[in-house]
Protein backbone atom coordinates (compact mmCIF):
# COMPACT_ATOMS: atom_id res chain seq x y z
CA UNK A 1 0.00 0.00 0.00
CA UNK A 2 0.65 3.73 -0.58
CA UNK A 3 -0.70 6.95 1.23
CA UNK A 4 -0.17 10.33 1.78
CA UNK A 5 -0.63 10.58 5.25
CA UNK A 6 -1.24 14.11 5.79
CA UNK A 7 -4.85 14.46 6.02
CA UNK A 8 -5.27 11.27 8.56
CA UNK A 9 -5.40 11.11 12.14
CA UNK A 10 -2.40 7.57 11.66
CA UNK A 11 -2.94 4.15 10.37
CA UNK A 12 -4.99 2.63 13.37
CA UNK A 13 -8.82 3.57 13.63
CA UNK A 14 -10.18 6.25 15.98
CA UNK A 15 -13.42 7.36 16.79
CA UNK A 16 -14.29 10.65 14.81
CA UNK A 17 -10.96 10.76 13.09
CA UNK A 18 -10.12 10.01 9.69
CA UNK A 19 -7.52 7.06 9.31
CA UNK A 20 -5.83 4.97 6.91
CA UNK A 21 -7.45 1.62 8.78
CA UNK A 22 -10.50 3.29 8.83
CA UNK A 23 -11.04 4.04 4.94
CA UNK A 24 -9.64 0.60 4.07
CA UNK A 25 -12.09 -1.33 6.00
CA UNK A 26 -15.01 1.04 4.45
CA UNK A 27 -13.73 0.64 1.20
CA UNK A 28 -13.70 -3.31 1.93
CA UNK A 29 -17.28 -3.15 3.03
CA UNK A 30 -18.28 -1.26 -0.39
CA UNK A 31 -16.48 -3.93 -2.09
CA UNK A 32 -17.13 -7.52 0.06
CA UNK A 33 -20.65 -6.21 1.16
CA UNK A 34 -19.61 -6.47 5.12
CA UNK A 35 -17.21 -5.91 7.42
CA UNK A 36 -13.89 -6.39 7.56
CA UNK A 37 -11.30 -5.64 9.85
CA UNK A 38 -7.67 -5.40 8.50
CA UNK A 39 -3.93 -5.15 10.48
CA UNK A 40 -1.44 -3.38 9.55
CA UNK A 41 2.39 -4.15 9.23
CA UNK A 42 3.08 -0.62 10.76
CA UNK A 43 0.71 1.85 13.22
CA UNK A 44 2.23 5.04 11.34
CA UNK A 45 1.61 7.95 13.56
CA UNK A 46 -0.60 11.08 12.43
CA UNK A 47 0.78 12.71 9.19
CA UNK A 48 2.87 10.15 8.43
CA UNK A 49 3.10 8.73 5.06
CA UNK A 50 4.01 5.29 3.82
CA UNK A 51 5.22 3.83 0.26
CA UNK A 52 5.63 0.12 1.17
CA UNK A 53 3.06 -0.52 3.88
CA UNK A 54 1.40 -4.07 4.22
CA UNK A 55 -2.03 -5.42 5.71
CA UNK A 56 -3.54 -8.30 6.28
CA UNK A 57 -7.09 -9.41 6.47
CA UNK A 58 -9.58 -12.46 5.85
CA UNK A 59 -12.53 -12.18 2.76
CA UNK A 60 -14.22 -14.50 0.84
CA UNK A 61 -13.53 -13.41 -2.54
CA UNK A 62 -13.67 -15.68 -5.92
CA UNK A 63 -12.08 -13.12 -8.44
CA UNK A 64 -8.49 -12.71 -8.51
CA UNK A 65 -6.35 -11.32 -6.25
CA UNK A 66 -5.54 -8.27 -8.84
CA UNK A 67 -9.09 -7.93 -9.06
CA UNK A 68 -9.37 -6.70 -5.32
CA UNK A 69 -7.07 -4.90 -5.28
CA UNK A 70 -9.09 -2.97 -8.34
CA UNK A 71 -11.87 -2.92 -7.06
CA UNK A 72 -10.56 -1.77 -3.37
CA UNK A 73 -8.78 1.01 -5.04
CA UNK A 74 -12.22 2.33 -6.93
CA UNK A 75 -13.47 2.64 -3.66
CA UNK A 76 -10.46 4.40 -1.89
CA UNK A 77 -9.67 7.78 -1.36
CA UNK A 78 -6.94 9.39 -3.74
CA UNK A 79 -4.68 9.69 -0.99
CA UNK A 80 -5.03 5.53 -0.38
CA UNK A 81 -3.97 3.29 -2.98
CA UNK A 82 -3.56 -0.25 -3.02
CA UNK A 83 -0.35 -1.31 -4.80
CA UNK A 84 -0.27 -4.98 -5.45
CA UNK A 85 -2.86 -7.74 -3.60
CA UNK A 86 -1.53 -11.65 -2.90
CA UNK A 87 -3.10 -14.63 -1.21
CA UNK A 88 -1.07 -15.64 1.52
CA UNK A 89 -0.50 -18.81 3.22
CA UNK A 90 -2.59 -19.77 6.46
CA UNK A 91 -1.27 -18.15 9.53
CA UNK A 92 0.50 -14.83 8.25
CA UNK A 93 -0.21 -11.91 10.06
CA UNK A 94 1.00 -8.48 8.63
CA UNK A 95 2.49 -7.06 12.30
CA UNK A 96 3.15 -10.14 14.08
CA UNK A 97 4.57 -12.00 10.95
CA UNK A 98 6.94 -8.89 10.14
CA UNK A 99 10.87 -8.85 11.24
CA UNK A 100 11.57 -6.02 10.17
CA UNK A 101 9.96 -2.42 9.41
CA UNK A 102 11.89 0.26 7.11
CA UNK A 103 11.39 3.92 7.29
CA UNK A 104 13.05 7.14 5.73
CA UNK A 105 12.98 10.81 6.63
CA UNK A 106 13.86 13.29 4.84
CA UNK A 107 15.04 16.81 5.60
CA UNK A 108 14.66 19.70 3.05
CA UNK A 109 17.45 22.44 3.42
CA UNK A 110 16.60 26.13 2.28
CA UNK A 111 16.46 28.96 3.65
CA UNK A 112 13.31 29.73 1.05
CA UNK A 113 10.21 27.90 2.19
CA UNK A 114 8.55 25.72 -0.05
CA UNK A 115 4.89 23.79 0.57
CA UNK A 116 5.60 21.38 -1.80
CA UNK A 117 8.51 20.20 -0.71
CA UNK A 118 7.36 20.58 3.06
CA UNK A 119 4.85 18.17 2.63
CA UNK A 120 6.73 15.12 2.20
CA UNK A 121 9.68 16.98 4.42
CA UNK A 122 11.18 18.84 7.26
CA UNK A 123 12.58 22.13 6.45
CA UNK A 124 16.02 23.56 7.87
CA UNK A 125 17.14 26.63 7.36
CA UNK A 126 20.69 25.39 7.06
CA UNK A 127 22.34 21.95 6.85
CA UNK A 128 23.78 20.66 9.97
CA UNK A 129 27.36 19.57 10.11
CA UNK A 130 27.45 16.61 7.77
CA UNK A 131 30.14 14.41 9.75
CA UNK A 132 28.57 14.66 13.06
CA UNK A 133 25.14 13.52 11.47
CA UNK A 134 26.69 10.34 10.08
CA UNK A 135 28.50 9.80 13.59
CA UNK A 136 25.24 9.99 15.39
CA UNK A 137 23.82 7.73 12.85
CA UNK A 138 26.23 5.40 13.64
CA UNK A 139 25.81 5.48 17.55
CA UNK A 140 21.88 4.47 16.81
CA UNK A 141 22.79 0.93 15.22
CA UNK A 142 22.03 -2.14 17.60
CA UNK A 143 20.45 -3.84 20.19
CA UNK A 144 20.11 -0.77 22.34
CA UNK A 145 16.97 0.99 25.24
CA UNK A 146 15.62 3.65 23.40
CA UNK A 147 13.32 4.43 26.20
CA UNK A 148 14.53 8.20 25.75
CA UNK A 149 13.36 8.64 22.09
CA UNK A 150 9.45 6.93 22.59
CA UNK A 151 7.12 5.05 24.35
CA UNK A 152 6.43 0.87 23.50
CA UNK A 153 3.04 0.84 22.47
CA UNK A 154 1.78 -1.74 25.25
CA UNK A 155 4.01 0.29 28.43
CA UNK A 156 6.22 -3.17 27.62
CA UNK A 157 10.52 -3.42 27.01
CA UNK A 158 12.02 0.35 25.63
CA UNK A 159 14.74 -2.18 23.81
CA UNK A 160 14.86 -2.17 19.76
CA UNK A 161 17.56 -3.40 17.41
CA UNK A 162 18.41 -1.42 14.58
CA UNK A 163 19.72 -3.56 12.15
CA UNK A 164 21.31 -0.37 10.07
CA UNK A 165 20.79 3.45 9.78
CA UNK A 166 22.68 5.81 7.75
CA UNK A 167 22.31 9.31 6.24
CA UNK A 168 22.49 10.33 1.86
CA UNK A 169 22.14 13.54 0.39
CA UNK A 170 20.61 13.91 -2.63
CA UNK A 171 20.40 17.62 -3.88
CA UNK A 172 18.53 19.62 -1.27
CA UNK A 173 17.66 17.16 0.53
CA UNK A 174 19.07 15.04 3.28
CA UNK A 175 17.54 11.31 3.55
CA UNK A 176 17.71 9.08 6.80
CA UNK A 177 17.45 5.29 6.40
CA UNK A 178 16.86 3.46 9.19
CA UNK A 179 15.31 -0.19 9.78
CA UNK A 180 14.65 -2.13 12.52
CA UNK A 181 12.68 -5.38 13.92
CA UNK A 182 10.25 -2.57 15.84
CA UNK A 183 9.95 0.94 16.65
CA UNK A 184 8.33 3.02 19.69
CA UNK A 185 5.89 5.35 19.13
CA UNK A 186 7.65 8.97 17.85
CA UNK A 187 11.26 6.79 17.38
CA UNK A 188 12.33 7.56 14.42
CA UNK A 189 10.94 11.09 14.58
CA UNK A 190 12.81 12.05 17.75
CA UNK A 191 15.94 10.45 16.77
CA UNK A 192 16.09 12.74 13.78
CA UNK A 193 15.25 15.59 15.85
CA UNK A 194 17.68 14.92 18.31
CA UNK A 195 20.63 14.03 15.73
CA UNK A 196 20.08 17.46 13.82
CA UNK A 197 20.74 18.65 17.73
CA UNK A 198 24.15 17.07 17.07
CA UNK A 199 24.64 18.41 13.76
CA UNK A 200 24.06 22.10 14.88
CA UNK A 201 26.00 21.76 17.96
CA UNK A 202 23.37 22.03 20.29
CA UNK A 203 24.20 18.43 21.76
CA UNK A 204 27.38 16.39 21.95
CA UNK A 205 27.64 12.60 20.56
CA UNK A 206 28.92 11.95 24.00
CA UNK A 207 25.60 13.25 25.07
CA UNK A 208 23.35 11.17 22.98
CA UNK A 209 25.72 8.04 23.39
CA UNK A 210 24.51 8.57 27.46
CA UNK A 211 20.76 8.67 26.68
CA UNK A 212 20.98 4.94 25.67
CA UNK A 213 23.05 4.23 28.76
CA UNK A 214 20.31 6.06 30.69
CA UNK A 215 17.32 6.89 29.12
CA UNK A 216 16.23 10.26 29.50
CA UNK A 217 12.96 12.02 27.76
CA UNK A 218 13.46 15.28 29.39
CA UNK A 219 17.09 15.49 27.63
CA UNK A 220 15.90 14.81 23.70
CA UNK A 221 14.60 17.16 21.08
CA UNK A 222 10.75 16.99 20.33
CA UNK A 223 9.74 14.93 18.00
CA UNK A 224 10.47 16.43 14.04
CA UNK A 225 7.68 17.07 11.97
CA UNK A 226 5.37 13.66 10.88
CA UNK A 227 5.60 15.30 7.32
CA UNK A 228 8.97 14.14 6.46
CA UNK A 229 8.36 10.42 7.60
CA UNK A 230 8.00 7.98 5.49
CA UNK A 231 7.11 3.94 6.02
CA UNK A 232 8.96 2.33 3.11
CA UNK A 233 8.65 -1.23 3.67
CA UNK A 234 7.61 -4.37 6.04
CA UNK A 235 9.77 -7.03 5.71
CA UNK A 236 9.33 -10.69 6.41
CA UNK A 237 12.42 -12.23 5.81
CA UNK A 238 14.55 -14.23 8.91
CA UNK A 239 16.58 -12.05 11.07
CA UNK A 240 18.94 -11.46 13.57
CA UNK A 241 16.90 -9.65 15.67
CA UNK A 242 13.28 -11.09 17.10
CA UNK A 243 12.15 -8.34 19.31
CA UNK A 244 8.48 -8.23 18.45
CA UNK A 245 6.59 -5.15 18.82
Amino acid sequence: MEYDGTQYFGFQIQPNAPTIQGELEAALAKVLGGPVRVVGGGRTDAGVHALGQVISFRAAWRHSPEELGRAMNAHLPADIAVREVAAMPEGFHARFSAVARRYRYTLFVSPVRSPLRERYAWRLAEEPDWESLAQASALVVGEKDFGAFGEAPWGDSTVRCVRQACWSRREDFLLWDVEANAFLRSMVRTLVSTMVWVGTGRMTLEALADLFRQPDRSRVAPPAPASGLCLMEVLYESGACSISE
